[in-house]
C-alpha cells in the first residue's frame, strides 16, 4: 500500500510538471514576435462587400466611407494569440501612416464590447484606429475568413489587393512599401 501512494504522488507531480511545462510554453508562443510578413497579391483585385458596423463609442463605420484611401481590414478576437501578437505592430503601421490616405480597421468577431474594452484595458500599447464590432460574423462571411487573424488591404477604389491569413509583422519594411504603393 505504500509503495502503491508513492507510485501515486509520483505519477501526479510528473502530471503537474507536464502541464506546467506545457503552460509555460504557450505563455512563450504568446509572447514570441511574429516574423511573418508575407502577403499575397491577389491575380487581379476584387471588389471589396460593404459594411456597416459600429465601433466601441458607437460610431457607425461603413467600407464606402473611406473610398480614396488605402484600406486596411484585420479581423481578430481577444482569445486568438496571433491575434494579440500583431496588434503592435498594427498600431506601429497606423501610427507611420497617419495623416496619409490610409485607415486601419480591426474587426472583432463574436465578442461584446465589454470583452474586448477590459482586454484592451490589458495591452502594453493601446491602440489608436477603429475597433470594430462584427458580432454575428456577416462581415467576415461576405469577406471569406477562414481563420482568424485575417487581413485585407484594399486600394483606393476599394478592391482587395493583398490579403494575409495568420499573423504578421505589419510594421516590417516589405509590408510599408505595399502600402505606399498603393497610395
Amino acid at each position: 500500500m505504500h509503495l502503491l501512494n508513492q507510485l501515486h504522488r509520483k505519477h501526479c507531480l510528473l502530471l503537474l510538471l507536464a502541464a506546467l511545462l506545457q503552460i509555460n510554453t504557450a505563455i512563450a508562443e504568446q509572447q514570441a514576435s511574429i516574423n511573418d510578413y508575407k502577403l499575397t497579391q491577389l491575380a487581379r483585385p476584387l471588389p471589396a462587400p460593404d459594411f456597416k458596423l459600429p465601433d466601441m463609442d458607437e460610431n457607425t463605420h461603413t467600407l464606402k466611407q473611406y473610398r480614396g484611401k488605402v484600406v486596411l481590414i484585420n479581423f481578430w478576437a481577444t482569445w486568438c494569440p496571433p491575434c494579440i501578437r500583431e496588434m503592435p505592430s498594427l498600431e506601429k503601421l497606423y501610427q507611420r501612416f497617419k495623416g496619409k490616405p490610409f485607415v486601419l480597421l480591426a474587426i472583432n468577431q463574436w465578442e461584446d464590447e465589454e470583452r474586448v474594452f477590459e482586454f484592451m484595458g490589458q495591452l502594453k500599447t493601446i491602440p489608436t484606429f477603429p475597433i470594430l464590432f462584427d458580432p454575428d460574423s456577416k462581415v467576415s462571411a461576405a469577406f471569406d475568413v477562414k481563420g482568424l487573424p485575417s487581413s485585407y488591404i484594399l486600394d483606393k477604389q476599394g478592391r482587395i489587393v493583398y490579403r494575409a491569413k495568420g499573423g504578421r509583422d505589419f510594421a516590417h519594411p516589405e509590408i510599408e512599401a505595399k502600402i505606399k504603393s498603393l497610395f
